[in-house]
Protein backbone atom coordinates (compact mmCIF):
# COMPACT_ATOMS: atom_id res chain seq x y z
CA UNK A 1 0.00 0.00 0.00
CA UNK A 2 3.26 2.00 -0.59
CA UNK A 3 2.03 2.72 -3.77
CA UNK A 4 -1.05 3.50 -5.53
CA UNK A 5 -3.34 2.58 -7.90
CA UNK A 6 -4.24 6.14 -8.77
CA UNK A 7 -1.26 8.72 -9.65
CA UNK A 8 -0.88 10.99 -6.87
CA UNK A 9 -1.29 14.78 -8.19
CA UNK A 10 2.42 16.18 -8.90
CA UNK A 11 1.86 18.92 -5.61
CA UNK A 12 0.77 16.08 -2.87
CA UNK A 13 3.13 13.70 -4.35
CA UNK A 14 5.79 16.19 -3.79
CA UNK A 15 4.71 17.41 -0.30
CA UNK A 16 3.51 13.10 0.81
CA UNK A 17 7.61 12.22 -0.53
CA UNK A 18 9.19 15.14 1.81
CA UNK A 19 7.36 13.41 5.00
CA UNK A 20 7.63 10.47 4.58
CA UNK A 21 11.55 11.54 4.40
CA UNK A 22 11.29 13.62 7.25
CA UNK A 23 9.63 11.30 9.59
CA UNK A 24 12.07 8.25 8.23
CA UNK A 25 8.62 6.39 7.87
CA UNK A 26 6.64 4.84 4.97
CA UNK A 27 2.99 6.48 3.93
CA UNK A 28 0.40 3.77 3.21
CA UNK A 29 -2.44 4.61 1.19
CA UNK A 30 -5.93 3.43 0.98
CA UNK A 31 -9.19 4.32 0.14
CA UNK A 32 -10.62 5.82 -3.52
CA UNK A 33 -6.65 6.12 -4.26
CA UNK A 34 -6.08 2.88 -4.37
CA UNK A 35 -9.34 2.58 -6.94
CA UNK A 36 -11.17 3.31 -9.85
CA UNK A 37 -13.68 6.06 -7.98
CA UNK A 38 -10.78 8.26 -6.95
CA UNK A 39 -11.52 12.00 -8.52
CA UNK A 40 -8.43 14.16 -8.48
CA UNK A 41 -9.65 17.63 -6.80
CA UNK A 42 -12.30 15.98 -5.07
CA UNK A 43 -11.20 13.09 -3.15
CA UNK A 44 -9.31 13.01 -0.19
CA UNK A 45 -6.40 11.26 0.00
CA UNK A 46 -6.34 8.56 2.75
CA UNK A 47 -3.12 7.92 4.26
CA UNK A 48 -1.72 5.67 6.99
CA UNK A 49 0.87 6.24 9.31
CA UNK A 50 2.02 3.29 11.74
CA UNK A 51 5.03 4.10 14.12
CA UNK A 52 6.71 2.57 17.25
CA UNK A 53 6.44 6.21 19.11
CA UNK A 54 3.30 8.35 18.44
CA UNK A 55 4.33 11.08 20.67
CA UNK A 56 7.72 11.93 18.95
CA UNK A 57 5.42 11.14 15.10
CA UNK A 58 2.55 13.77 15.89
CA UNK A 59 5.36 16.59 17.33
CA UNK A 60 7.36 16.03 13.86
CA UNK A 61 4.16 15.75 12.16
CA UNK A 62 3.08 18.86 13.86
CA UNK A 63 6.28 20.83 12.78
CA UNK A 64 6.39 19.59 9.42
CA UNK A 65 2.74 20.89 8.63
CA UNK A 66 2.82 23.61 11.09
CA UNK A 67 -0.40 22.69 12.50
CA UNK A 68 -1.01 23.15 16.40
CA UNK A 69 -1.58 19.77 18.36
CA UNK A 70 -5.28 19.97 19.17
CA UNK A 71 -5.76 20.02 15.30
CA UNK A 72 -4.88 16.06 15.52
CA UNK A 73 -8.07 14.35 16.75
CA UNK A 74 -7.45 11.66 19.30
CA UNK A 75 -9.88 8.73 18.16
CA UNK A 76 -10.77 4.91 19.58
CA UNK A 77 -11.99 2.79 17.14
CA UNK A 78 -13.61 -0.28 16.76
CA UNK A 79 -12.55 -3.20 14.19
CA UNK A 80 -15.30 -4.98 12.41
CA UNK A 81 -13.83 -8.08 12.15
CA UNK A 82 -11.28 -8.77 15.26
CA UNK A 83 -13.20 -6.88 17.69
CA UNK A 84 -10.09 -4.84 18.33
CA UNK A 85 -10.28 -1.09 19.94
CA UNK A 86 -7.73 0.78 18.10
CA UNK A 87 -6.25 3.73 19.40
CA UNK A 88 -4.92 6.85 17.15
CA UNK A 89 -5.27 10.31 16.10
CA UNK A 90 -6.27 11.58 12.99
CA UNK A 91 -5.83 14.85 10.93
CA UNK A 92 -7.01 16.63 7.42
CA UNK A 93 -4.69 18.20 6.07
CA UNK A 94 -5.22 20.92 3.17
CA UNK A 95 -3.41 22.19 0.80
CA UNK A 96 -2.88 25.95 0.85
CA UNK A 97 -4.21 26.73 -2.78
CA UNK A 98 -6.73 23.84 -2.21
CA UNK A 99 -5.18 21.65 -4.60
CA UNK A 100 -5.45 18.57 -2.49
CA UNK A 101 -6.87 16.94 0.48
CA UNK A 102 -4.98 14.20 2.83
CA UNK A 103 -6.64 12.73 5.86
CA UNK A 104 -3.83 11.21 8.49
CA UNK A 105 -4.41 8.18 10.71
CA UNK A 106 -1.70 7.80 12.92
CA UNK A 107 -1.33 4.66 14.32
CA UNK A 108 1.03 2.65 16.97
CA UNK A 109 2.73 0.05 15.63
CA UNK A 110 0.71 -2.53 16.70
CA UNK A 111 -2.72 -2.60 15.33
CA UNK A 112 -1.15 -2.52 11.60
CA UNK A 113 -2.27 -5.57 10.56
CA UNK A 114 -5.58 -5.31 11.86
CA UNK A 115 -5.91 -1.78 10.47
CA UNK A 116 -4.82 -2.63 7.49
CA UNK A 117 -7.44 -5.99 7.04
CA UNK A 118 -10.31 -3.41 7.43
CA UNK A 119 -8.80 -1.14 4.88
CA UNK A 120 -8.04 -3.59 2.31
CA UNK A 121 -11.84 -5.17 2.15
CA UNK A 122 -12.76 -1.71 1.28
CA UNK A 123 -9.93 -1.66 -1.43
CA UNK A 124 -11.22 -4.74 -3.78
CA UNK A 125 -14.53 -3.87 -4.51
CA UNK A 126 -17.45 -6.13 -6.55
CA UNK A 127 -17.63 -4.08 -9.97
CA UNK A 128 -21.39 -2.81 -9.13
CA UNK A 129 -20.60 -1.15 -6.34
CA UNK A 130 -17.40 0.87 -8.17
CA UNK A 131 -20.16 1.89 -10.81
CA UNK A 132 -22.37 3.60 -8.31
CA UNK A 133 -19.70 4.91 -6.59
CA UNK A 134 -18.66 6.59 -10.17
CA UNK A 135 -22.06 7.47 -10.99
CA UNK A 136 -22.57 9.09 -6.88
CA UNK A 137 -19.48 11.27 -7.02
CA UNK A 138 -19.83 12.20 -10.72
CA UNK A 139 -23.71 13.77 -9.48
CA UNK A 140 -21.79 15.20 -6.57
CA UNK A 141 -18.68 16.83 -7.69
CA UNK A 142 -19.11 17.16 -11.53
CA UNK A 143 -22.97 18.36 -11.26
CA UNK A 144 -24.00 19.57 -7.36
CA UNK A 145 -26.64 17.01 -6.85
CA UNK A 146 -26.28 15.89 -3.65
CA UNK A 147 -25.60 18.03 0.19
CA UNK A 148 -21.84 16.99 1.27
CA UNK A 149 -24.31 15.16 4.51
CA UNK A 150 -26.45 12.91 1.76
CA UNK A 151 -23.77 12.43 -0.43
CA UNK A 152 -21.29 11.22 2.63
CA UNK A 153 -24.21 9.01 3.97
CA UNK A 154 -24.58 7.13 0.38
CA UNK A 155 -21.32 6.70 0.09
CA UNK A 156 -20.84 4.88 3.71
CA UNK A 157 -23.60 2.71 2.92
CA UNK A 158 -22.35 1.82 -0.32
CA UNK A 159 -19.15 1.00 1.16
CA UNK A 160 -20.90 -0.83 3.88
CA UNK A 161 -23.87 -2.44 3.33
CA UNK A 162 -23.12 -3.10 -0.55
CA UNK A 163 -20.23 -5.46 0.52
CA UNK A 164 -21.73 -7.14 4.05
CA UNK A 165 -20.13 -4.75 6.30
CA UNK A 166 -21.17 -2.15 9.69
CA UNK A 167 -20.59 0.95 9.93
CA UNK A 168 -17.30 1.89 11.26
CA UNK A 169 -17.86 3.05 14.65
CA UNK A 170 -15.31 6.07 15.93
CA UNK A 171 -15.33 7.32 19.21
CA UNK A 172 -13.64 10.35 19.19
CA UNK A 173 -11.85 13.06 21.80
CA UNK A 174 -11.85 16.28 20.81
CA UNK A 175 -9.59 19.17 21.67
CA UNK A 176 -10.81 22.33 21.41
CA UNK A 177 -9.24 25.25 21.71
CA UNK A 178 -10.26 27.89 24.51
CA UNK A 179 -9.21 31.27 25.65
CA UNK A 180 -9.68 32.15 28.93
CA UNK A 181 -8.38 35.17 31.14
CA UNK A 182 -5.20 33.10 31.85
CA UNK A 183 -4.28 32.05 28.24
CA UNK A 184 -5.33 29.24 26.22
CA UNK A 185 -6.41 25.68 27.59
CA UNK A 186 -7.84 22.54 25.58
CA UNK A 187 -11.38 21.41 26.80
CA UNK A 188 -11.37 17.42 26.26
CA UNK A 189 -14.83 15.87 25.43
CA UNK A 190 -15.69 12.91 23.94
CA UNK A 191 -18.72 12.37 21.73
CA UNK A 192 -19.86 9.35 19.47
CA UNK A 193 -19.98 9.60 15.43
CA UNK A 194 -20.11 7.49 12.74
CA UNK A 195 -17.94 7.81 9.97
CA UNK A 196 -16.37 5.68 7.50
CA UNK A 197 -13.81 2.69 6.85
CA UNK A 198 -12.34 4.39 3.56
CA UNK A 199 -12.87 7.99 2.47
CA UNK A 200 -13.92 9.22 -0.73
Amino acid sequence: METTYNELPAKAKRFLTQLSDYLGIPLLYYGSIQRADFFEGHSDIDVDVFTDNEDSTLNMMQQFMKRPSYKFKKVAWRLHDSKQMVYGHKIMYKDPQDEFKVEFSIYNERFKENVLAEHIKKTVLPWYCTLILLILKTLHYKMGIFPDEIFSYLKNKILTLFIGEADAEFVSVEANKKRGGHGEEEDIEKEKEKEKGGRR
